[in-house]
C-alpha cells in the first residue's frame, strides 16, 4: 500500500515554531518531488512548499517564503517543512504528496500531478 504518513501538528502560540515530517510507506520517494500543502477550514487547499526529487530546488508560496523550508532524506524516505514565525494564518491541516515534479505558478506550488497522498496533520496558531 502506498501512503505518507504525515506528523508533527500541534497547537503553538504566535512566532512559535513546528517540524512537520511526512513518512512514505509502500514506495520509494527517492524519484518523485514532494509538496507541502494545507487546507485552513471553509478555504481551498493551497501549495506550500515543493522540493525537486534530488533536493536541488525548492518552491514556496509567497505567504511563507523566508519563514518555512523543505527538506528531504531519501535514505529516511522522509520529507520535512521546518515552519518558523508562525502566525494564526498558518492555522490549516498540512498534507504531503508526491508527483513527477513541482509545478510552479505566480500562486506557487500546485497539486497538478500530485498522485500520492497523506491524510493530514492539524496546526493551530492561537495563542
Amino acid at each position: 500500500q502506498l501512503k505518507f504518513t504525515e506528523s508533527g501538528g500541534a497547537l503553538v502560540q504566535p512566532g512559535g515554531s513546528l517540524r512537520l515530517s511526512c513518512a512514505a510507506s509502500g514506495f520509494s520517494i527517492r524519484a518523485y518531488a514532494v509538496g507541502w500543502f494545507r487546507q485552513a477550514p471553509g478555504k481551498a487547499r493551497e501549495g506550500v512548499a515543493c522540493i525537486r526529487f534530488n533536493g536541488d530546488t525548492t518552491h514556496y508560496s509567497d505567504p511563507v517564503k523566508g519563514r518555512f523550508t523543505i527538506s528531504r532524506d531519501n535514505a529516511k524516505n522522509t520529507v520535512y517543512l521546518q515552519m518558523n514565525s508562525l502566525i494564526a494564518e498558518d492555522t490549516a491541516n498540512y498534507f504531503c504528496a508526491a508527483g513527477g515534479m513541482c509545478v510552479v505558478t505566480r500562486d506557487g506550488p500546485q497539486d497538478y500531478g500530485m498522485d500520492y497522498w497523506g491524510e493530514g496533520t492539524p496546526v493551530t496558531v492561537s495563542s
